[in-house]
């Protein structure tokens, strides 16, 4: 096999590959030797055809495995020898297209390849980690919350009128042009007016109610109503009320505290200070990381393989786009043009993403069976009763595995960073940290 270099600027890389005519026969013999003890052909025992015969029978067939396996082992020799990492799937053309058997092969292989990416001295990295402690007020709100979570409904005297907050149990009945329509009735169904359960405009005309009312409730079901037979269509649905309720939200005492599984309020208390600290915590440390990748895209340069960062604009694009037309589900939209700023923030993604990539690899970091079990069952949950075939999903599908992989690795190299960066840590309020996460947001 002869490689000749057609191409060599910046990270692109261009080669001739040939193949002779005689390496082909060579591997067309190799594959009819390895197949010739399980053949079995008329007139002949197993393992005994003639191996003329075999070539005549599979020697076509085999010629084109051959021709793969050839391009393929070269490729592969190349860029064991070359060093060469490809950014992308390598381009392979055939470029003798009047090729015919007895010829030899000429293959174009066209790539960019990965750069040098230079090593970067953790120590000199200077972070600020910002620590908030739980005080009674946060502790006294989320304890409160927690109350109202667990608030009961009592009936309000005769002739109440309800009102936002109330529990209203009713009997009802929707029809879809004087026609009821399955899933559109229930009876001694419980709706808390303002908990936005039924669909827009339902609740708010319940408001002034009374008990063994009748009342009709005209709404019109979103055009993105799931149900596509319903989507957009009026609908009347006859609501009788047969309880008008209040709410009693639940006192904070030791019997709340055992509603959520601790021994007693105090312990209650505890819990939850440590569950709002934890949030504080992966909130600061959403701070730090930030900090940390901003200080890496600005200390550290490398040449970015073009075809990585347009096909990163392209995928923002389109992200932005149907972030703006959430109406457009489908993809019949046409090319989405990348500006600018999509080209800059895929520039940023991509040097971080490899620079990430290169410092996982060096320091031998790896994403392990455990972890990305844990990691498909945390995403399993949101699917109840459909855990087992998310599962098989996950197994049947090589790019969900990686997009559920590729966050726990990055946040694995962030921490192997941040053990070696000198980080100090800065006791706040709760306020200030809010404020570092609401400006994540802006940027």
């Amino acid at each position: 096999m002869a490689v000749t270099e057609t191409l060599n600027e910046g990270l692109k890389r261009g080669y001739q590959l040939i193949i002779t005519a005689q390496e082909l026969e060579a591997k067309v013999q190799e594959k009819l030797v390895e197949a010739q003890p399980e053949v079995e052909m008329r007139g002949f025992r197993k393992g005994k055809v003639p191996m003329a015969l075999l070539k005549k029978q599979f020697g076509q067939r085999l010629l084109g495995e051959a021709m793969q396996d050839s391009i393929d082992s070269a490729m592969n020799a190349h860029f064991e020898e070359s060093g060469h990492r490809p950014a992308m799937q390598p381009q392979v053309k055939m470029t003798n297209e009047d090729w015919k058997e007895g010829d030899d092969v000429h293959v174009e292989l066209s790539y960019e390849t990965l750069p040098e990416i230079p090593a970067v001295d953790f120590g000199t990295i200077k972070l600020e980690r910002m620590v908030v402690k739980a005080g009674d007020a946060e502790i006294d709100e989320a304890l409160k919350s927690l109350a109202e979570n667990a608030k009961s409904f009592e009936d309000r005297k005769k002739g109440s009128k309800a009102k936002d907050g109330d529990q209203v149990v009713m009997d009802f009945v929707g029809k879809v042009d004087g026609e009821a329509f399955e899933g559109g009735s229930a009876e001694d169904f419980p709706l808390v007016l303002g908990s936005g359960q039924f669909i827009p405009g339902f609740e708010e005309q319940l408001v002034g109610v009374k008990a063994e009312e009748e009342k009709d409730v005209t709404v019109t079901f979103p055009e993105n109503y799931g149900a596509a037979e319903l989507a957009g269509k009026e609908a009347v649905f006859t609501c009788t009320v047969k309880a008008v309720k209040g709410p009693k939200p639940a006192e904070l005492d030791d019997e709340l505290a055992k509603r959520y599984g601790a021994e007693d309020l105090a312990q209650l208390k505890a819990q939850v200070a440590e569950r709002l600290e934890a949030e504080y915590k992966g909130a600061a440390r959403a701070v730090a990381k930030r900090a940390l990748l901003d200080h890496l895209d600005g200390a550290v340069s490398f040449e970015l393989p073009s075809s990585l960062v347009d096909a990163e604009a392209g995928q923002i694009a389109h992200q932005l786009y149907h972030e703006e037309h959430p109406e457009d589900h489908g993809h019949n939209h046409g090319a989405i043009e990348t500006t600018d700023e999509h080209k800059k923030l895929a520039d940023r993604r991509v040097k971080l993403g490899l620079l990430l990539a290169e410092i996982g690899r060096a320091a031998e970091i790896e994403v392990t069976d455990a972890e990305m079990t844990q990691a498909i069952m945390n995403q399993a949950r949101q699917y109840p009763g459909q855990e087992r075939a998310f599962f098989e999903f996950v197994q049947n599908n090589v790019q969900v595995r990686q997009q559920i992989q590729a966050p726990i690795f990055e946040d694995k190299v962030v921490d192997h960073i941040f053990a070696g960066a000198d980080v100090t840590e800065k006791e706040v309020d709760k306020a200030a940290l809010e404020k570092a996460v609401e400006a994540l947001d802006e940027e």
